[in-house]
């Protein structure tokens, strides 16, 4: 059996600052960066991506692989119409030699499933129809995508099977990668397509609101393992949506894959109708920042362990730049000592830190560069770093991060601030430890992410509040100016009012 295999992914925010452009494809801070078919394999087998758990299956399987082109990058505003088409013409050339080289029996595609292009705001619904092309009508497609991934009925018609991630934070990348791999083998066993059945949701969900650690999301995740196994689909796929992305398919979507149409159908209906009772539950408790940095002071006096503060607003892992400063202003205001701040996206003022070098004091007007808010502070310098390290938390353990020269400052006595040249959500340990801190011992960490850092930062965690700082990840997307969204879409929970 041999397996073409390649991906595409990134998370876009029609409403974000900074568009996300080719350059950013190639030094994802904390990711891989551009994969070519040479290079494919033995970078991404020990990271921690979906395509990594699909390889070790194949391999496993003695299935010949034959590897395409691969991209990441960080979330952010639409793909420019060069990067989109630089990559994807990559990833299509090399499918193309593959296929001059020898049959192929099918194709793993590594996607998110939330990208929206300048040109094409279903992008994977476009990179699927491409793939289709080429391969025709009969040759199995599947592909492992991220749970925020706005399913599409194109995407459902141009695939075979579909395989998002069961958890949020994002533990589970590799057995999704693993799953949709094992799709391909099962479709290919069948000998014809899996029979499908697709449904939208008709409300959107806050980001804060979709973890799977807790209810209702933990609720609404076990009640779809039991649907999938009462009816006995191959995968029922749901997907809670990107709430951030201006177009009609915006939002929560499932589909079911079976052998049997029927087993398709019943799966899709049950579970539509299960999250459509539970509807009013997808709230979360958000605090304004200076709030937020009293309670967790409040805490923090007779806790044992570190208080975790969630910078929602600016997570660079839903489009932030990592670089505003409301979180910070609020820290300094109450002058809350023991406080480390991970992180601040500035390369102009990390590269100031260590011009002066270690020890210095260094005037700065740090981040704000993609709001023009930003703070005036004179810091000392404690710590420069080349900004390189290995993740280890249970997210993306394994994965290299290049953040560029880096440094670890204290803008006022007891709060510290990590300053990095490249954006990076805070959701491994690691990037606190590559700078001489250990999160562990620190009675406040305050996090530029808003659910992925629960993975490795709540184990450790007295309390966890989320505050909303000016950013633009916001809490609540009814707030954003929508102009595409379909009719009928409620923007919360809930909310009788409907887009028009």
């Amino acid at each position: 059996m041999r397996i073409a295999i390649g991906g595409f992914l990134h998370e876009s925010h029609s409403f974000a600052p900074i568009p996300t452009r080719w350059v950013d494809f190639l030094a994802p801070g904390g990711w891989p960066a551009v994969q070519r078919p040479a290079t494919l394999l033995d970078t991404l087998r020990p990271s921690a991506v979906p395509a990594a758990g699909a390889i070790r299956l194949a391999e496993s399987r003695g299935v010949t692989l034959a590897p395409l082109s691969w991209g990441f990058a960080n979330p952010a505003g639409p793909v420019t119409a060069e990067a989109f088409e630089r990559l994807a013409a990559l990833i299509f050339h090399d499918l193309q030699a593959a296929l001059e080289e020898g049959p192929l029996d099918g194709l793993y595609l590594d996607l998110h499933g939330a990208m929206v292009a300048e040109h094409f705001p279903d992008a994977e619904g476009e990179l699927l129809r491409r793939a289709r092309a080429i391969l025709g009508p009969d040759l199995p497609i599947t592909a492992s995508l991220d749970p925020h991934c706005n399913l599409t009925e194109a995407m459902v018609r141009h695939a075979d099977a579909l395989a998002p991630f069961r958890t949020y934070p994002h533990v589970d990348m590799k057995e999704a990668g693993a799953r949709a791999m094992q799709l391909l083998f099962d479709r290919i066993a069948l000998g014809r397509p899996f029979a499908k059945a697709f449904r939208q949701i008709d409300y959107l969900i806050p980001i804060t609101a979709q973890c799977t650690l807790v209810s209702p999301m933990r609720d609404a995740m076990a009640e779809r393992g039991q649907i999938a196994e009462r009816t006995g689909v191959a995968e029922l796929a749901l997907c809670f949506g990107f709430p951030y992305a201006d177009f009609p398919d915006c939002g929560m979507a499932l589909a079911a894959f079976a052998a049997d149409p029927a087993a398709a159908e019943d799966a899709a209906t049950a579970l539509a109708l299960d999250l459509s009772a539970r509807e009013t539950a997808f709230t979360a408790e958000i605090h304004d920042a200076a709030a937020g940095v009293a309670e967790a002071l409040r805490l923090a006096a007779g806790a044992t362990r570190p208080v975790v503060l969630a910078d929602t607003q600016d997570n660079p892992g839903g489009g932030g730049h990592g670089d505003t400063t409301g979180l910070l202003a609020a820290l300094m205001d109450q002058k809350a000592e023991g406080a480390v701040l991970a992180l601040i996206n500035d390369a102009e003022s990390a590269a100031a830190c260590h011009a002066a070098g270690e020890g210095a004091e260094v005037a700065l007007s740090l981040g704000g560069k993609s709001d023009g808010a930003p703070l005036a502070v004179t810091a000392r310098v404690l710590k420069l770093t080349d900004g390189c390290f290995t993740c280890t938390g249970p997210m993306a353990g394994g994965n290299p991060a290049d953040l560029g020269p880096t440094a670890l400052i204290s803008p006022q006595p007891g709060i510290r601030v990590i300053v990095t040249s490249r954006k990076m959500q805070a959701y491994d340990q690691a990037l606190f430890r590559h700078v001489g801190v250990e999160p562990s011992a620190q009675r406040l960490l305050a996090l530029k992410s808003s659910v992925h850092f629960r993975a490795d930062f709540q184990p450790i965690a007295a309390a966890v509040l989320v505050v909303a700082a000016p950013g633009p990840v916001v809490a609540d997307p009814a707030t954003l100016p929508f102009t595409s969204l379909r009719p009928g879409l409620r923007l919360r929970p809930g909310d009788n009012r409907r887009t028009v």
